[in-house]
């Protein structure tokens, strides 16, 4: 397994980087299957009133799917634990929701094909352009059906996902609502009198 560790606005020691491999190595042995590869971006945000600085960001590509974990600490020792618990539970759904399920659909290389990323750092917006439209991204449209975009936002770790219905070929996107459970926004159909 291909873990690469960088900082980000921070010097990623040695002991840091030992103890990403260590924790996030031991949390990928869950879903040990090749090729899997881990990107892990520690940076520290400079808020003085913010009481957990740490931020560990973990990305998991595996078998076209992306697994992505955020996780904030009082020190980068605590949010790479906490991030390395989050990896795990998150690959556990992934394995029992997309590849045990595997006789029912297509794979989720099928479903979702990901490109890959140089750098995870180029996926952030800084917070001074927070109120400006600082990026346009291309998706490729796939069909699927419900559930499974379901399990493609939670992979993600998105608040929505945009897919096409394979049942109607529309576009359709699902969400995660504020108080609970999930949403979808379907397209209006009119129906023309013949």
């Amino acid at each position: 397994m291909d873990i690469k560790v960088s900082g980000r606005k921070t010097t990623v020691t040695d002991a840091l980087r030992a103890r990403v491999e260590e924790k996030v190595g031991e949390a990928c042995k869950v879903f040990d299957i090749e090729p899997m590869t881990v990107d892990v971006v520690l940076r520290y945000e400079k808020n003085p009133s913010n009481p957990n600085p740490a931020i560990v960001e973990v990305t998991v590509r595996a078998r076209g799917s992306v697994i992505r974990v955020a996780e904030h600490g009082t020190d980068m020792y605590a949010a790479i634990d906490e991030a390395s618990d989050k990896v795990t539970r998150q690959l556990r759904k992934f394995k029992t929701k997309v590849v045990d399920n595997r006789q029912q659909g297509p794979s989720a290389a099928d479903v979702a094909p990901i490109t890959p990323v140089e750098d995870l750092a180029d996926l952030l917006i800084p917070e001074d352009e927070d109120d400006q439209l600082v990026r346009e991204k291309i998706i490729d449209i796939t069909p699927m059906t419900e559930e499974q975009a379901l399990v493609q936002t939670d992979l993600l770790g998105h608040d929505f996902y945009v897919f096409e219905n394979a049942t109607t070929g529309l576009i359709n996107v699902v969400y995660h609502r504020k108080n609970g459970g999930y949403g979808i926004i379907k397209p209006k159909i009119e129906e023309l009198d013949e």
